[in-house]
């Protein structure tokens, strides 16, 4: 029998919070010198597992072993599993955008000469660094100035230039365009030749088949299975039973007999000045939507899309417009949100914990924040009218949660994401917008979300669906629009739609 390698072993892992049992005797092996990717739905407890890997939940709060290098570890903090060689990087990147580059990648680990910074070597190692991540830009730049790619970038040489062995990503790709996912996903096949084990989590499971050597998934806090995806080719719906426990044929569920009405929304030659940069970011735009449509929008990183949705929704970031704006026919001038939602136009935004939601708060507080006159009785809010609001919006969009007095921040992504949509669906919209409404949930949250939209546009209501996943892009439109540098580079029908097409229009 053929002796395998282990780098990491994590025995019989369990780990309790007030109330939740988050593991229950996990098991996860890790070969060296692998990509280990780690799926699960929201909840499962695939983060929990690595905070405890990392330290982040120290030795004596959870029971089991950790075993790296054939030796038990008891780490009392995320230092300790640094010195150990372990290293993680998390979603939200913990990146100082006032500093440079350079200045970022040796935080807390600086180079010195004496009692002083050598800052003249740490340039140099700073741009071998990039070399070996394959990043061509000055180390001087600081990091509030590059895209949120390049940044993914500096955390992963943040976490070389401290001689990492074992490095995890948590969603490295979640907020990528498709091109820097493909350029993430080749550095950590780079990484991996230079003997660099790498643990990922990921939700986007045509990423995780296309870089995993094996694949193991969790479902409530329990391992289920561990596949070897060197011996045989995986398929999605596989892992998806797995991960949900049962059969889901075709996530993009379909719609029956499409009839749409009339254009209800509509864009003329539509500009945008974004006087805080000082150019122009959107180009003579023309658009528009059919009622009971769902209209994507693709393109890169950077194209405009949320541009494009901010300035219809009242243009909160002030831009300069030109151009003109319809709604049913009807010429309307929308110069802040409280007109665009007057106007029944809801915007579910593409960052939910820092623009969509007050994560301190329950969802009852949440759910109605967009519609509080509705609720007024005299001065007051009615606030047994509001229970039966949030109620009524609770098992409509089938959120997952104790009750809508918990509090959102302690929810998974994917209840969430459903808090925001039911906080839009209060102010009873015509046209909703979508900025990339499954970003960071799993594939059965997805799933729900996307039955919820083809049940809202069922109904007559449109919906505008900027997404980064061209596979979302095929499978919910009607019609998609790509854009590039500001501009409408295609429109084409889905059914005659493909990936190869949208790109060559996405880069224009």
């Amino acid at each position: 029998m053929k002796n395998i390698d282990y780098i990491l072993e994590m025995d019989n892992i369990g780990k309790e919070f007030p109330g939740v049992k988050a593991l229950d005797g996990v098991n996860f092996k890790v070969k060296r010198g692998e990509i280990h990717c780690l799926v699960g739905e929201n909840g499962a407890g695939k983060s929990t597992l690595m905070k405890i890997l990392s330290g982040v939940y120290p030795a004596g709060t959870f029971s089991g072993k950790v075993i790296l290098n054939s030796e038990e570890q008891h780490y009392k903090n995320i230092s300790d599993s640094e010195k150990a060689g372990i290293s993680i990087i998390y979603q939200e990147l913990a990146l100082i955008p006032e500093l440079t580059i350079y200045e970022n990648i040796f935080f807390g680990h600086e180079l010195k000469k004496g009692q002083f910074i050598d800052w003249n070597e740490t340039i140099v190692q700073a741009k071998e660094m990039l070399k070996k991540i394959r990043v061509n830009i000055n180390p001087e730049t600081k990091v509030k100035d590059v895209g949120v790619g390049v940044q993914q970038l500096v955390e992963i040489g943040k976490s070389l230039s401290k001689n990492v062995k074992l490095l995890i990503l948590d969603e490295p790709t979640a907020a990528l365009s498709e091109v820097d996912c493909d350029n993430l996903l080749q550095i950590l096949r780079d990484l991996k030749e230079q003997g660099v084990t790498c643990i990922m989590i990921s939700h986007k499971l045509r990423e995780v088949i296309s870089i995993a050597d094996t694949i193991t998934v969790l479902r409530d806090g329990k391992t289920i299975v561990s596949i070897d995806a060197t011996e045989r080719k995986v398929e999605e719906s596989e892992i998806i039973k797995h991960m949900v426990g049962r059969e889901i044929e075709d996530i993009y569920p379909k719609r029956k007999d499409l009839k749409f009405g009339d254009i209800c929304f509509e864009l003329k030659n539509w500009t945008a000045f974004d006087p805080s940069k000082g150019n122009e970011i959107l180009h003579n735009i023309d658009f528009h939507v059919y009622q009971g449509e769902i209209v994507g929008i693709a393109g890169l990183m950077g194209a405009g899309r949320t541009e494009m949705a901010l300035s219809i929704f009242g243009n909160p970031k002030h831009y300069d417009l030109k151009g003109d704006l319809y709604l049913n026919g009807i010429k309307k001038n929308l110069n802040s949100p409280e007109k665009a939602i007057k106007e029944k136009i809801a915007y579910v935004t593409e960052d939910r914990k820092v623009n969509g939601l007050v994560l301190i708060q329950d969802i009852k507080f949440n759910t109605t924040l967009a519609n509080l006159k509705q609720l007024l009785k005299g001065f007051f809010i009615d606030e047994h009218e509001e229970v039966n609001v949030a109620n009524k919006l609770f098992n409509e969009v089938e959120m997952k949660a104790r009750s809508i007095e918990q509090i959102v921040g302690t929810l998974s992504g994917g209840n969430q994401q459903k808090v925001s949509l039911a906080k839009w669906l209060f102010s009873a919209p015509n046209l909703l917008i979508l900025d990339e409404p499954t970003r960071g949930i799993d594939v059965g949250a997805k799933f729900e979300i996307y039955t919820i939209m083809n049940e809202l546009v069922k109904r007559g209501m449109s919906i505008i669906m900027i997404s980064s996943e061209l596979p979302e892009i095929l499978g919910m439109s009607d019609r998609i629009y790509v854009m590039s540098d500001g501009n409408i580079t295609g429109v084409i029908d889905a059914k005659d739609a493909t990936e190869e097409k949208i790109m060559e229009m996405a880069t224009a």
